[in-house]
């Protein structure tokens, strides 16, 4: 029989997704993800803006496809759109569904929520984790307004 300390305190955790978006990496809570899937032809739609790189037909569902280097204003040299989408219920219960295009998508990691900074300054931004040599940004894709 096991037996449990009572002063051992439990670590609050949840999976994260990252993906690579020109140079950063971000990561975000799967419980927003409804799937991955690979750049599709899109369709530009006029007088949109210039974050909203058009819609693509996703098992009969139109899709809005938004790039995120734009709306985070990243500088990246690469002028190509990411090879991969994924695709988020914009709250967590909804069936309403959009894209975010990313450059590379990585593994669903577990995330220690107490080791998350979150005295950053940014409304989009959850927290930045430190990963081996690097940092991770977490985003709050409800705070992301397209």
């Amino acid at each position: 029989m096991a037996t449990t300390n009572p002063n051992q305190t439990a670590t609050a955790s949840t999976h994260v997704l990252e993906f690579d978006l020109g140079d950063n990496r971000y990561c975000v809570d799967i419980g927003y993800i409804a799937e991955i899937v690979n750049t599709d032809e899109l369709t530009p739609i006029p007088n949109t803006p210039p974050h909203i790189e058009g819609v693509m037909d996703l098992r009969g569902e139109t899709t809005k496809i938004v790039n995120l280097r734009k709306i985070f204003d990243d500088q990246t040299d690469r002028e190509e759109l990411g090879d991969r989408i994924v695709v988020f219920k914009r709250r967590r219960d909804s069936s309403e569904r959009i894209g975010w295009l990313a450059d590379e998508v990585h593994q669903v990691r577990e995330l220690q929520t107490d080791l998350v900074d979150t005295s950053v300054e940014g409304s989009q931004i959850a927290g930045i984790v430190r990963r081996d040599d690097r940092f991770v940004l977490w985003i709050d894709p409800t705070a992301v307004r397209v």
